[in-house]
């Protein structure tokens, strides 16, 4: 019954670079531009992993004249994150570190 939202929203999380790119934008909001010279990574993969963010509504897009902004969801994703940090700081730093 719900499988498919549950596997849809952790195969989304569970990506590195969508992480990475998660990260990035818990600091500040980015133009693709950005997100591809701080992370190096190519616009192609940058712009297909924001997709996938912004389907499952991770992320955020505004638009400031031709480029398009993106953020984190402040309301969800941020605060989800923050857990997740605290949880691994808590029960898993020292199982990889």
């Amino acid at each position: 019954m719900f499988k498919k939202p549950y596997e849809l929203f952790f195969k989304t999380l569970a990506n590195e670079q969508r992480l990475k790119i998660i990260n990035l934008l818990r600091k500040c909001p980015k133009n693709v531009t950005q997100i591809c010279k701080e992370l190096n990574f190519n616009q192609t993969t940058v712009s297909h992993n924001l997709k996938k963010l912004k389907t499952c509504g991770f992320v955020f897009n505004k638009k400031n004249g031709k480029e398009r902004i993106y953020s984190i969801n402040k309301t969800t994703i941020k605060p989800l994150m923050e857990l997740i940090d605290k949880h691994t700081d808590k029960f898993c730093r020292h199982l990889c570190c």
